[in-house]
């Protein structure tokens, strides 16, 4: 299974625009989006690209590809316009006989997991900095970052999963930074 993941677009449509072409490009079976989809939040600025509306209707014409956990930012009325389903706290893939466990990470991350099972993996954004980290029984906590607003100097990214493997690749070209 051919994966690409991503986090925190915050209404950022050069940035969107920019993952779906990565997600073409890789010819991937879904596109998982993590959250915080069309708005920026109070503690984040602006972003350069900020077009909610295009954002909206990009996302949309993949509407059957996509997987999509809640964000901090989501609210009801983001499902009136999306036209996949935006509301779910977490969702489950299983994956190269890997079992991932979706969700944004705000109610369960690296600091607060849900309950897992030995060997399974926390696929998280909400902090906008890439991570992979082992912890627990034998799990791995996996951050993409955020492709719109990333902090603590990590590069505007997704994530490219493959055989089993998470490949952190940059937003502007493509290029792997990280692997886990």
């Amino acid at each position: 299974m051919r994966l690409i993941i991503a986090s925190d677009i915050h209404g950022d449509f050069d940035a969107a625009k920019s993952l779906v072409e990565h997600y073409k490009w890789a010819r991937a079976d879904r596109l998982v989006l993590l959250g915080d989809l069309l708005y920026h939040g109070p503690r984040n600025d602006l972003p350069a690209g900020y077009a909610p509306k295009k954002v909206i209707e990009l996302l949309n014409s993949l509407k059957d590809d996509i997987l999509c956990v809640r964000g901090n930012c989501e609210a009801e009325v983001d499902q009136m316009v999306l036209a996949f389903p935006v509301l779910a706290e977490y969702a489950f893939i299983e994956a190269d006989s890997k079992r991932l466990f979706l969700t944004h990470g705000h109610k369960n991350g690296f600091d607060n997991p849900p309950p897992l099972r030995a060997g399974d993996v926390l696929v998280c954004g909400h902090t906008h900095v890439s991570a992979a980290k082992p912890f627990g029984n034998n799990n791995l906590y996996i951050n993409p970052g955020s492709v719109a607003i990333p902090k603590e100097n990590t590069p505007k990214g997704f994530i490219l999963y493959e055989n089993g493997e998470f490949s952190f690749r940059r937003l502007d070209n493509g290029e792997e930074y990280m692997k886990a």
